[in-house]
């Protein structure tokens, strides 16, 4: 690994010079040495910076971190917190953020099982939403329970139960979690085919804006990001490209809602806060301490740039 580390190091600057035949040979060998990993185990910090590499193309710095990207992967490495496990683990978050907001914002949850096979379906309703407590996207959808595929959806939950997403991404705080598959109430919006994600950017509790996510189904799945008086923010790519004067409808609430968000991410460098709005009411979502998982090249530099500087790194290493 040594070798790895001292090359990686040798790099030149991103930001002022053109990457020779080296760099792109390096690259190649960290894609290479991340799809060995579990044969290979390296350490926390190694992992990161080879994912890093791999995945923005430039090295990343540890000891001076700057951008939103780069401080994400610090506090993958050095913020260890136990709440964190309880946070993210989609069973314990519900009765955590209950016990700070109460009941009345969390989905109905229907049943909790360890195994696909215990699922006892002829107990749900005709419409459910299953997902797994430590993974992300293993979400399965029940719109009929009588044309639902079941051979399909036991296929994808039970690799999602073997897969340790903390050795995939290192993102502590799934290290501990006991993977189990949730059933819950199926929920639409407004438009009555989907249900919008609020997504809120928070350091420590602060709410600065909101990233919009709708249009799941079509396949391209549309983020824009709002400030709190819902005016357009240019953050990401297609919010760049948005025309002059371009809105999406504004929902009830929106207040109330950034300040529940800001409220749970109290004493968090950084969280983002998913909420959804079923016609004014409010429904927690989850906590995610590393969209993307600190690897989000679909932000625009100067956004990275301002997301970064926002994020107060704590004093202290707790590993």
């Amino acid at each position: 690994m040594a070798i790895f580390v001292e090359m990686f190091d040798a790099q030149p600057n991103h930001k002022t010079m053109k990457r020779p035949l080296g760099h792109t040979i390096l690259r190649f060998l960290y894609k290479v040495r991340m799809r060995l990993h579990p044969l290979l185990p390296v350490s926390d910090e190694d992992y990161v910076r080879m994912m890093f590499y791999r995945d923005m193309g430039y090295p990343l710095d540890l000891d001076n971190p700057q951008t939103f990207n780069e401080k994400l992967q610090w506090l993958k490495v050095y913020n260890h917190r136990p709440e964190y496990t309880a946070m993210v683990d989609k069973v314990a978050a519900k009765e955590y953020v209950a016990k700070i907001l109460g009941p009345e914002y969390i989905i109905p949850t229907l049943g909790v099982w360890d195994s696909f096979e215990e699922i006892d379906f002829d107990s749900l309703p005709e419409q459910f939403v299953l997902k797994t407590t430590h993974d992300s996207k293993s979400v399965v959808i029940c719109t009929d329970k009588s044309s639902f595929n079941r051979v399909e959806a036991g296929k994808r939950l039970t690799a999602s139960l073997r897969r340790s997403y903390y050795l995939k991404y290192r993102e502590w705080p799934y290290k501990n979690i006991r993977p189990r598959i949730l059933a819950e109430e199926y929920m639409v919006d407004e438009s009555g085919t989907e249900l919008k994600d609020y997504k809120f950017s928070c350091y420590n509790g602060t709410a600065t804006d909101v990233m919009l996510c709708f249009d799941r189904a079509s396949g391209d799945t549309k983020f824009y990001f709002f400030d709190p008086e819902w005016r357009l923010l240019r953050y990401n790519r297609r919010g760049k490209e948005a025309p002059e004067g371009f809105t999406v409808p504004k929902p009830e609430n929106m207040e109330q809602m950034f300040r529940i968000a800001a409220r749970l991410s109290e004493g968090v460098p950084y969280l983002r806060v998913d909420l959804y709005n079923i016609r004014g009411h409010i429904y927690f979502g989850e906590l995610t301490f590393f969209p993307r998982s600190g690897c989000d090249s679909n932000l625009l530099r100067e956004t990275d740039l301002l997301f970064g500087s926002r994020i107060t790194l704590p004093n202290h290493k707790t590993i």
